[in-house]
């Protein structure tokens, strides 16, 4: 096994489980079962929170902006911090493997079920007399069930898909070249994210051509915005392998999305 930007050490956690400061060790994700990860659920739960943030906040604002020699152009308020959730897992998958980052994954798919059906029960709930801001609540929170569904679909094909890539990658670029497998496994994972979503989302309720043109205008700015924040994944990435004192790589890794199992 080969480290980016140093040596490393083939050794396996201590036999109390722990992983420190130190050398950065390569290990395969299989000999991780049981140790303990310092920043792990800190990692976990700015993923999940920010994947709950840019769906509530994000996605209930149209903005805009003017550009040179195009002019006025709307976008959703969600692509400014959506894609973040990207480079999380791309940063958890580089770091702790694949089966920790499909726990995420699987930790932000029930976090995203339970947030959609309190926003349908608050919604539903009648409103006190003296409360006028039922209509504005509704706005923001009371989103369509079909939106919801391909939201929740994009966001778990599309991670999983991601994960896969920067995993595979890894292996095959023998742990150099991160940008690749960041940027790779992005293009991968957006893809499948916004094939499903719009299609799920607007067929039917859009023209064909506007789905068409949203879905492809918004693959571009996610990627894109991944490709900016390349430098910020490196930076995450290794300062979390020197505190944790390891590389992992899925040699022998269970890739099935349907577990929790790390």
């Amino acid at each position: 096994m080969r480290k980016e930007g140093g040596a490393v050490h083939g050794d396996a956690p201590g036999s109390d489980g722990n992983l420190g400061e130190g050398s950065i060790r390569a290990v395969d994700a299989g000999q991780l079962h049981g140790a303990q990860l310092r920043y792990f659920d800190f990692a976990m739960a700015a993923f999940v929170t920010i994947l709950l943030l840019s769906n509530v906040l994000g996605a209930g604002k149209v903005a805009q902006v003017r550009l040179p020699l195009i002019g006025d152009w709307p976008f959703g308020a969600g692509i400014l911090f959506f894609p973040i959730s990207y480079v999380l897992g791309d940063v958890l998958t580089e770091v702790y493997g694949y089966a920790r980052a499909r726990r995420c994954v699987w930790a932000g798919f029930g976090a995203l079920i339970f947030m959609a059906f309190m926003s349908w029960v608050v919604v539903a709930l009648p409103p006190s007399p003296d409360w006028d801001g039922q209509q504005a609540y509704e706005a923001i929170f009371g989103q369509t069930p079909r939106i919801v569904l391909a939201s929740i679909l994009a966001f778990w094909a599309g991670e999983f898909a991601n994960s896969f890539v920067l995993a595979k990658m890894k292996i095959l670029t023998q742990g150099r070249h991160l940008w690749t497998r960041t940027i790779g496994s992005t293009v991968i994972g957006q893809a499948v994210d916004s094939l499903i979503f719009y299609p799920v989302a607007f067929i039917g309720l859009w023209d064909m051509k506007l789905v068409l043109i949203v879905l492809v205008t918004q693959y571009a700015l996610k990627v894109g915005w991944e490709v900016l924040l390349t430098p910020f994944t490196y930076k995450a990435v290794n300062w979390l392998k020197k505190r944790e004192g390891l590389d992992v790589f899925d040699e022998s890794t269970d890739f099935t999305p349907f577990s929790t199992r790390t």
